[in-house]
């Protein structure tokens, strides 16, 4: 793994219908139907809809028989009006429906902790080392006559881990952890190695950002050992809608693209299926646009664990580094200050003019030349001008200010910069990069600290020329995801020349460091983007979710279509709000469901008061 350089893992080919994945093939975008499997009209019609938007595979619920059988129905429908686009089978719990599946579509996934092993009960379980073999056995047995069904009708596979679905067999024995969701997909990887099947894709999913790249990073190295090249299909599970959905899947799926991990995405968005292409088609492109660059000549820092990265050890100065949440830094620039009093910037840079009034809650940045020591203000260094490192270390000597800022790119980390780094713990870096691999050269730079024994905390800044909410939310949060999940993150500032307003980027910073758990500004939505197995109108649902408990800050509250993720996806959450028969809905505190069964009309009301009462 080259940290500092772009370029694609080099995977297998898995044919899939007349859409090869993987190899040199491009990162293929696909989507999901949320109409009903056995309803082939309203099938073909979303499916067409996902295809025309630029869908290259496109999924469909099986939960039963008659669902899997009908496939071939809308397979057949969908040739005949001249769409080729390989069609993928869901399945959980059923092998059967696997098998029958398996006949009708191009590809089908099956999630390991449903496939053979027992109904979850998210109870600890005690396997002996004899009952664990047996199992494996078990899912041998079961699992191999499925492969030959495949062989026979050149149907691949994707073997698709959910971090909500891990068997109690699993969990008992590694527990709720990334190595446990790698062995849970190894299980049957291996059995496809000894069967000589090759046609295999793997995913391996999760709500969690930071749990979903930890994992494939670590599936990734595993199968390396094991001298196996599968291609992986990336995504976040249940990144909810709007803004929120955009950055924690570009996040997380940017993550890992970014490290050239990945052969094909989906943006799971709890909105119309069609709408989730065109969001994977700007990520995809905006990485892969990054091929070919200059290269970045970083050196890894010693010490440093890309599977299992802990946060970069900094000096604390005031508030900035340290074990304080990361900062937003922002600017105003232009003059105008319309804020969210939620995303209220740690720090303003005003550059080389303190503004006569300044915003609340704010402290400001400006120019070491201007400064004065006005109170709550902090001066500002460069190190990216000509002979400005000469000098740098005799400016911050002369400076007085707690807190120093120094703006500085990786090229000019200069051996006078670093001398007067050491002897100023007080300053901190702001990393820019106008790189056509901008990741590489945070990186390179944060590592080059690193390896100096420095501890001077680093605010990553990126610059954008955005008129587009959406544009901006997905470039600036894959450029942001492998830093945060690194540990290399103190804070974020977002520059952009656009036409955006101040409150879309500054709520930007915040959702970003939100959804990579590192600093919590409102509430967060785990909802699933619906399927054929959704029970109730999952979308409007959400909406009314949001309107009445939009300002609950730290509250995270799942809304899941069945029972499949739910649980589970939704572990971590405080209330929970899942699917359990046709147009009944139950409720859950954290993991305990407190209420069973209940009338859709009613339920979203009886969340609400479960709320209320527990604030009182």
């Amino acid at each position: 793994m080259d940290l500092f350089n772009y370029s694609r893992r080099r995977s297998s080919v898995v044919n899939i219908g007349a859409t090869p994945l993987g190899g040199d093939n491009p990162i293929r975008i696909q989507s999901m139907t949320n109409t009903v499997t056995r309803d082939t009209e309203a099938c073909v019609e979303q499916a067409i809809r996902i295809i025309e938007a630029g869908g290259e595979y496109v999924r469909l619920t099986t939960q039963g028989v008659a669902e899997a059988e009908n496939l071939k129905n809308i397979n057949i429908a969908l040739r005949s009006r001249g769409y080729m686009t390989p069609l993928v089978a869901d399945v959980h719990f059923n092998p059967r429906v696997a098998d029958v599946a398996a006949l009708y579509a191009e590809k089908v996934r099956i999630n390991p902790g449903n496939y053979v092993d027992a109904a979850r009960t998210f109870k600890h379980l005690e396997y002996t080392d004899e009952e664990y073999a047996q199992e494996l056995k078990k899912i041998r047995e079961r699992f191999i006559p499925f492969l030959n069904i495949c062989k026979e009708n050149h149907t691949a596979i994707r073997i698709g881990v959910n971090h909500g679905s891990l068997s109690d067999r699993i969990m008992s024995r590694y527990g709720d952890t990334p190595a446990g969701m790698v062995e849970s997909c190894m299980e049957f990887l291996r059995i496809c190695v000894d069967e000589n099947f090759t046609d295999v894709v793997i995913s391996i999913k999760a709500s969690n950002t930071s749990v979903m790249v930890r994992t494939v990073r670590l599936l990734v190295s595993v199968m390396e050992t094991e001298n196996m090249a599968f291609p992986l299909h990336l995504g976040v599970t249940e990144a909810g809608d709007g803004e929120d959905g955009r950055i924690k899947s570009a996040l997380g799926i940017g993550a890992l693209l970014c490290d050239g991990l990945g052969d094909t995405i989906r943006v799971s968005l709890s909105e119309d299926p069609e709408k989730e292409i065109p969001v994977a088609r700007k990520l995809v492109d905006y990485i892969v646009g990054r091929e070919g660059h200059l290269f970045v000549p970083g050196q890894e820092a010693v010490g440093f664990d890309y599977l299992s990265p802990a946060r970069r050890k900094t000096k604390s100065v005031l508030n900035i580094g340290g074990n304080h949440v990361p900062v937003v830094i922002a600017d105003r620039f232009d003059g105008r200050t319309n804020t969210d009093s939620r995303f209220q910037p740690d720090y303003i840079y005003a550059g080389a003019h303190l503004p006569e009034f300044r915003e609340k809650g704010s402290a400001y940045i400006v120019d070491e030349t201007v400064w004065c020591g006005e109170e709550n203000t902090f001066p500002a260094f460069n190190a990216n001008t000509a002979d400005a490192d000469i000098e740098l270390e005799k400016k911050l000597d002369t400076n007085s200010s707690p807190l120093k800022f120094l703006f500085v790119t990786y090229l000019m980390m200069t051996s006078a910069v670093i001398t007067a780094l050491k002897k100023h713990p007080e300053t901190v870096l702001v990393s820019q990069s106008n790189h056509q691999n901008r990741l590489g050269e945070h990186r390179a730079l944060i590592h080059a600290l690193m390896n100096e024994g420095l501890k001077n905390p680093v605010v990553i800044f990126q610059h954008y020329f955005e008129d587009e909410a959406e544009n901006l939310q997905i470039k600036s949060a894959a450029d942001m995801g492998a830093l945060i999940f690194d540990g290399l993150c103190d804070g974020i500032y977002l520059y952009n020349q656009g036409l955006l307003s101040h409150s879309v980027i500054d709520s930007t910073a915040f959702s970003i460091l939100q959804a990579g758990r590192l600093r919590t500004s409102k509430t967060e939505y785990i909802s699933c983007p619906g399927c054929g197995r959704t029970l109730f109108d999952l979308q409007s649902t959400l909406a009314r979710i949001k309107e009445s408990t939009s300002e609950l800050k730290g509250l995270k509250i799942g809304v899941m279509g069945c029972i499949v993720n739910g649980p589970g996806e939704m572990a971590d959450a405080d209330y929970g709000y899942v699917g359990a028969g046709r147009g009944k809905v139950s409720l859950y505190r954290g993991k305990e469901c407190i209420e069973k069964n209940l009338p859709a009309e009613d339920a979203v009301d009886r969340l609400l008061n479960l709320i209320r009462k527990d604030k009182k």
